[in-house]
Formats: C-alpha cells, sequence, structure tokens
C-alpha cells in the first residue's frame, strides 16, 4: 500500500516550505467500526466528530484494508443518493461502477470516481465479477460531500479520474509524497472538478518525516490516518491508524476563525504515515440526513424517499435490472 508511488520524490514539484502560522489539533478521535453495502468492512472516519467541525463533508468511510479470499469480494447493491456527491478512492483492488444516469466504468489502484447525485440518481458498486472468483486486495475510501441547497437539485455527472491525472507532489525536504486528487495546494491544482469548494489528497511520509500543508484560511482541516503512526500538528499530538485529527479554524463560519496558514503532520521513527488529508468550505446550513438523502428539511427528505419510490430518480439500466 499504496498502489500510486514513485521511486524518488525528490523528482516532483514541491510543496513551498511554510513558516507562518499553524493551525492547532483540537481532538484526535478513534473511527468506529462496521459493515456497508453486503459486508464489506469499514472504519467510520468522521462518525465520532460533531458536524459542526466536519461542513461540508458528511461521511467518509475506509473500506478495508482486506485480503478476501475466492468467494469473499462484497460491493453495494443499486440504491438512490440526492443532495450530496460521493467519490470513491481505490488505493489497492478493483471496483465498478455502474449508475442510472449512464456514468460509470472500472477504478483500480489510485483511481476515483467523482459522482455528483444532485437531484438524484441510483448507483451501485461491486468488484467484476472475476475478482469475486479469485479474490484479492481491496482498499479505499468514500467520501460524502454535501451540496448547498442551491445546488442539490442539479443535474447528476459522473468524473472518472484516472491515476495517471493525479497530481504527485512532495513536501519541502522530499520526506513525503502528496497525491492531490481535487482542490489547490501550494499552487497545484487537482483533476477532480468540485460543486462545493474542497481539497482532497493522500500523503506518504517516510519514517520519522514531516509534512507542511499550506491551508486556505476559509477552509476546515481534517486529517484521518489510513496506517502508520506518528504526531498531529506542531505539538506532536499522537495521531495513528484508525484516527482522525480535527484542526482549528473552520473557515468563514462566525465566531469559529482559523488560528494559521498552514497544517503540520509527522510519521514517528520507526513508522510510515499514510493519511487522508482534507478540508473545504463550510456551507453553514441546516443538514437533514437520512440514509442515502443528505437535504436541508425534513419536508425535502419525504420528498427525495416519494421520489425515488415513485421511480423519479432514475431507472435500472435493462441489462443489469
Amino acid at each position: 500500500m499504496p498502489a500510486v508511488t514513485v521511486e524518488n520524490p525528490l523528482t516532483l514539484p514541491r510543496i513551498p516550505a511554510h513558516t507562518g502560522p499553524q493551525r492547532k489539533v483540537l481532538a484526535v478521535e478513534t473511527a468506529p467500526t462496521g459493515f456497508e453495502g453486503e459486508g464489506f468492512p469499514v472504519r467510520k472516519a468522521l462518525a465520532a466528530i460533531k458536524p459542526q467541525y466536519l461542513d461540508p463533508f458528511v461521511m467518509m468511510d475506509q473500506m478495508g484494508e482486506v485480503d478476501y479470499a475466492a468467494g469473499e469480494p462484497k460491493g453495494t447493491p443499486w440504491h438512490p443518493h440526492r443532495g450530496f456527491e460521493t467519490v470513491t478512492y481505490m488505493i489497492d483492488g478493483v471496483i465498478d461502477h455502474l449508475d442510472s444516469n449512464g456514468g460509470g466504468g472500472t477504478i483500480t489502484n489510485g483511481d476515483t470516481q467523482w459522482m455528483t447525485a444532485g437531484a438524484g440518481i441510483l448507483h451501485k458498486e461491486a468488484p467484476p465479477e472475476w475478482l469475486v472468483q479469485k479474490g484479492g486486495l481491496f482498499h479505499g475510501i468514500q467520501l460524502w460531500v454535501n451540496l448547498p441547497g442551491a445546488k442539490k437539485m442539479i443535474a447528476p455527472r459522473y468524473q472518472d479520474i484516472g491515476s495517471s491525472s493525479v497530481v504527485l507532489l512532495s513536501s519541502d525536504d522530499g520526506g513525503a509524497l502528496v497525491r492531490l486528487i481535487a482542490g489547490d495546494l501550494g499552487g497545484h491544482a487537482g483533476p477532480g472538478s468540485t460543486q462545493t469548494p474542497i481539497t482532497l489528497l493522500h500523503a506518504s511520509l517516510s519514517p520519522g518525516a514531516r509534512l507542511t500543508l499550506p491551508w486556505r484560511k476559509d477552509f476546515n482541516a481534517l486529517a484521518y490516518a489510513l496506517s502508520g503512526n506518528g504526531s498531529a500538528g506542531t505539538e506532536k499530538t499522537a495521531f495513528g491508524s484508525g484516527q482522525l485529527a480535527v484542526f482549528d479554524g473552520f473557515g468563514n463560519r462566525p465566531g469559529l476563525a482559523t488560528s494559521g496558514e498552514a497544517i503540520t503532520l509527522t510519521a514517528a521513527p520507526r513508522s510510515a504515515l499514510e493519511v487522508i488529508v482534507l478540508g473545504g468550505e463550510p456551507i453553514g446550513e441546516p443538514v437533514a440526513h437520512y440514509g442515502p438523502f443528505v437535504m436541508n428539511t425534513r419536508a425535502e427528505l419525504v420528498q427525495a424517499f416519494e421520489d425515488y419510490q415513485a421511480g423519479r430518480l432514475g431507472v435500472i439500466p435493462a441489462e443489469h435490472a
């Protein structure tokens, strides 16, 4: 782990060193474990954090890491969504996506699929049949990004972001590799096109390495450790596998001004550290979330269920029904 890497990070563009004020760590929480879909194991990375610290993110699951035996790989059956975007980043393994809007494809080893559910869509994600028969490694994340009320009913959209299009960067000293999937970082732009302004990246820190990332003042800042051990912040708060670090500063929300323009992560001397780092501009609107729908009000949730039951969120393609 992970699939996308380089032999020498020093050959990559470097993230400029930052000497200004840093954000502090407010809390480190351990992600609870559970199961999703047809029974694949997940760690629910954001579940232990108060929603006001997460805006504009709704949830994030670490799927696996699990090495399936033959016949064991699982996915999710057809199901609806409305009001947000789903982002599936496959670190290792293979998964197929199909949706009622004609989007989809196979993603593997560093690929990302970005689905804007918007007004409504049906989709499924599942391992290909050959992988079910053979078994193999499965590891990735799925992130839900909220949409503001004005965009919740936009037309659905699908983006296929191949691993070759992800922007690869190095820390200023070459000790960390950064894969920028979406947003801007140190003058570099990731390939993901987002409806809600966010930054999403996957960083690999060598043992003992330090990574300092410039961070927008109007974004919140979260870091989730996929594996390994280290610390978060310049105060070096202990932080490791399956834990989420929440940094202070919550964008432009009144009374929650940021205290710094950068965040720092450090790997332990004898441990590599794999981290998902994400942040976005808080939407600051009421959130009504139930099952596969993320809306602003209970009435909108009721309408979403009624529309789904009436077949207004899409139709499963005949060849897959």
